[in-house]
Parts: structure tokens; C-alpha cells; sequence
């Protein structure tokens, strides 16, 4: 069958359209409800629409296409599924708190909703566009290197993904009574301090290069071959992301900054200097010693490859903060002209 032409013939426009209804729809219903409970969800599920929209828009169900739609298809219902009862049972999302009446923050936040979901889904949309998988009848079949690779890629992101997020949700459902340090450390979260980032990023990766050996089927003009290969803008969109905007800067040196904190004030409490040392082999934990165990987390516990602890301690301290991204940006430091100006209001507020 004939691919069914709309507005422009690598779906950009129609997608846009699309992502633009779901995504201004969502926004009005929840700032005039002023809730959180679609949220996360609209986000997901545009992904879901988009994959599945190009798809059957272009008629071209070749191995590659079903498997890259599918993977994206499966990847959003799994996320939007998992968000939307994460939100159910919380009964609303913080992160909206101060933003959630006000009408253009609020909206600027649906605004980057809407980019982030067209951008990220470029891969596929262009993959089903007519301008690339109906160009031909002899299509390059699925299962060249990039495939394969793509294809691992995905499936570890996945797991990595979605593990991640059940043990994350679970052990915050047990530790809410709880005092220590404010952290998983269990399963994967035993080996990067954010491991369904890590997976997050990688899937996106694997997704891209199932894509991109279309760029070589008969019949694909240049402009289009390297609109193909300029999709590439989707991964490294959700790496820029996770690595500097809403991802490990947020959930980084504000919580060390918070351990320091809690920290430095039960210290004062208890008139012990900040420097004592964490006894060895204690049971429980003071919350005066959360800071010394906490850098005993960090100093174990890779930012975001999965590593086993054991190996991690091994690599030299120069290899952590280049190539591993255990960068100074995500580091709170506690002898910082910051911290000290956070000491000196924290003792005084003590003292008064």
C-alpha cells in the first residue's frame, strides 16, 4: 500500500501538530484541576501515538520498522504506565508544587514537555516516513551491525530502566519512617547512584542506530539520508538532558547538600565537631555520621555506569571524575565559600 502523505514527507510537521493538541490539552485540564495525574502520563503516551501514527502512515512494515516502533512503543506504555501509578499512589508530584498555579511556569514546563517528546521520537518518525522506508522495495534488511548493537543497547536500557524504578519505588515505600542516609542501595542501585538514567540513555542510543542503516536503502535521496543520520540529535537531546538539566544536577548536590545539612545541625545539637569520624561497626547509624557515610556512598557507588563497588574503589580518582563523569559540577563541597556562608546561617540560627 501507498504511504499517506501528510503536510511534509518525513512526518516532522504532523508529529509536531500531534505532540502540540496532546500536549496543550493535557496542560489545560491540569492547571484548571490543578493536579498532577496526567502529567508524566501525557508525556509517555505521546510517544506511544507518534511511533504508531508514522507507522501506519507509511505503510512500510518492514523487520526494521516494526522492531524500532515496537521498542518505543513498549518503552512508553512501560514509563507512562509506571509513572502514572507511581502517581496515584503518591497522590501528587512535588516536583509542581511551586509551579503548579502559575499559569506560565506551568506552561513552560508543558512547552519543554512537548519538545523533549518530538525531538527524542525523531528516530522513528523519520524511519517510517515515506521519504525513507518507501523509497524502495528492496529494503535493507534488519540485522546489520548498528542493528544488533542498537537492539542490546535497547534491551539493557530497559532492564536497567525499569528495575531501577521498581527498586527505587519500593525502597521508598519502606524507608518513609525511616532515618539515614537519603539514597537506594539495593539491586542496581548497588552499582550507579542512578541507574535508570543510565538505562534511559542508552535505550535512546540503541533506538537511534536501529534506525539509521535505512539511510542506505536504494533509493534515499542525500537530503533525506542526512536528515536520517542529523536524528542522532534524539540521544544525545536525552544525554544532555539527564547529564546537565533536569537529571543528576538536581538529584546530586542538592541531596548532598542536605545530608551536609542535617549533618552539620545535629553536630551542633550535640556540640561534636563536624570532622568525628564514623565509628566502625556500629548497628545504627547517628544522624550526626550521615555525612562521613555519605561520602563513603559516593566514594563507592559510580554516578552513573553500573559498577560493582569492589571495582569502582579500584579505579584511580582521575578516571572517576573524567571519564566516568564523577564531575565537580555534581559535588557539593563542604569547604566551598557556599558551604561556609550555609555553616555560618545555620550556627547563627542555632544560636538565637
Amino acid at each position: 500500500m501507498a504511504p499517506i502523505y501528510v503536510l511534509d514527507k518525513n512526518y516532522l510537521a504532523i508529529t509536531f501538530l500531534i505532540s502540540l493538541a496532546i500536549q496543550s490539552l493535557a496542560f489545560i485540564v491540569s492547571y484548571t484541576l490543578q493536579f498532577d495525574k496526567i502529567t508524566d502520563f501525557s508525556g509517555g503516551s505521546n510517544f506511544f501515538i507518534l511511533a504508531l501514527i508514522t507507522l501506519i502512515y507509511g505503510q512500510t512494515f518492514e523487520s526494521r520498522n516494526w522492531i524500532a516502533s515496537l521498542a518505543v512503543m513498549f518503552w512508553s506504555i512501560r514509563l507512562a504506565g509506571f509513572l502514572l501509578f507511581r502517581v496515584l499512589k503518591r497522590g501528587k508530584d512535588d516536583r509542581f508544587d511551586e509551579m503548579r498555579s502559575n499559569f506560565f511556569r506551568f506552561g513552560a514546563f508543558w512547552t519543554f514537555q512537548l519538545f523533549w517528546v518530538w525531538i527524542v521520537s525523531m528516530p522513528v518518525t523519520v524511519l517510517n516516513s515515506p521519504n525513507i522506508s518507501a523509497t524502495s522495495e528492496d529494503q535493507i534488511p534488519f540485522g546489520s551491525g548498528s542493528d544488533v548493537v542498537g537492539l542490546i543497547f535497547f534491551i539493557i536500557g530497559v532492564l536497567f530502566e525499569t528495575v531501577g524504578d521498581i527498586q527505587k519505588f519500593q525502597w521508598k515505600a519502606k524507608s518513609k519512617a525511616q532515618n539515614g542516609l537519603p539514597v537506594c542501595r539495593a539491586g542496581v542501585w548497588k552499582w550507579s547512584r542512578h541507574p535508570n538514567y543510565f538505562g534511559e540513555i542508552l535505550l535512546w542510543w540503541g533506538i537511534w542506530l536501529m534506525t539509521i542503516e535505512s539511510a542506505n536503502n536504494p533509493g534515499v535521496n542525500g537530503p533525506s539520508r542526512s536528515l536520517l543520520h542529523a536524528t542522532v540529535i534524539s540521544p544525545i537531546f536525552i544525554t544532555v538532558l539527564l547529564l546537565f538539566l533536569s537529571g543528576l544536577p538536581t538529584a546530586e548536590k542538592p541531596v548532598q547538600q542536605a545530608v551536609f545539612v542535617k549533618s552539620y545541625k545535629s553536630k551542633l545539637d550535640k556540640n561534636v565537631p563536624l570532622s568525628s569520624q564514623v565509628e566502625e561497626g556500629a548497628e545504627n547509624q547517628d544522624e550526626e555520621d550521615l555525612w562521613q557515610e555519605y561520602q563513603v556512598y559516593l566514594n563507592q557507588t559510580s554516578i552513573l555506569f553500573p559498577i560493582p563497588s569492589k571495582l569502582y574503589q579500584s579505579i584511580p580518582q582521575s578516571i572517576k571524575t573524567t571519564l566516568l563523569l564523577d564531575w565537580s559540577i555534581y559535588r557539593f563541597n563542604e569547604n566551598s565559600p557556599e558551604a561556609q556562608k550555609l555553616i555560618q546561617d545555620i550556627s547563627e540560627d542555632h544560636s538565637s
